[in-house]
């Protein structure tokens, strides 16, 4: 089984990550007694996620795969996007509160989450994007997921992110797309 290091010690991307992209042993840089942490300066998803892919990939000289994902809200021109997880500058809690505020008073609550996920491997870069759509609910729903899952109803599912079982939100997640399309073109370099 391919090793592949996962830019990321966030526990709820590393165990979805790890369940979609079977095949593969993901471990995360903790885990190699790494300590990463780098300074996502990108404007874009990919942007940011292949900045994490090869600053990683210099420390452990291993396959590496990062993610760089967000909720893009249509009603505030895309945002938080690729500042969702420090919208609030404080946790989950505080972002989701944050965006209700942002959405006092307004009806159309379209949004996606987006989520660009890159390969590396010393010389070759592979992209996967995937995106799944909904709208924002006004309140959290469910203690599900992470980060804005409570507030994010799934066009697929017709509920919360929050509510749903992981196997629901991973069948149509944005993560589990853009892996889907990364896997593709892996098995095209490696096949």
């Amino acid at each position: 089984m391919k090793r592949i290091v996962l830019a990321s010690n966030n526990p709820g991307k590393i165990r979805e990550i790890s369940e979609m992209l079977d095949g593969y042993e993901i471990v995360c840089p903790r885990e190699l007694g790494i300590d990463f942490t780098v300074e996502e300066t990108g404007s874009t998803f990919y942007e940011n996620a292949l900045i994490k892919a090869k600053a990683l990939y210099e420390l452990c000289h291993c396959p590496t795969i990062a993610d760089d994902s967000g909720l893009c809200v249509d009603a505030l021109d895309g945002a938080p996007g690729v500042y969702s997880a420090r919208y609030s500058g404080g946790g989950d809690k505080d972002n989701n509160k944050k965006l209700l505020s942002e959405l006092q008073g307004v009806t159309n609550r379209a949004a996606h989450f987006c989520s660009c996920i890159v390969y590396y491997d010393g010389k070759t870069v592979v992209e996967g994007t995937g995106n799944t759509y909904g709208t924002i609910g006004f309140s959290e729903d469910g203690d599900g997921g992470f980060g804005y899952d409570p507030l994010f109803i799934s066009d697929d599912l017709h509920k919360s992110f929050g509510v749903a079982t992981a196997e629901e939100k991973n069948s149509v997640s944005h993560r589990y797309r853009a892996l889907k399309a990364l896997r593709e073109k892996l098995a095209d370099i490696s096949g």
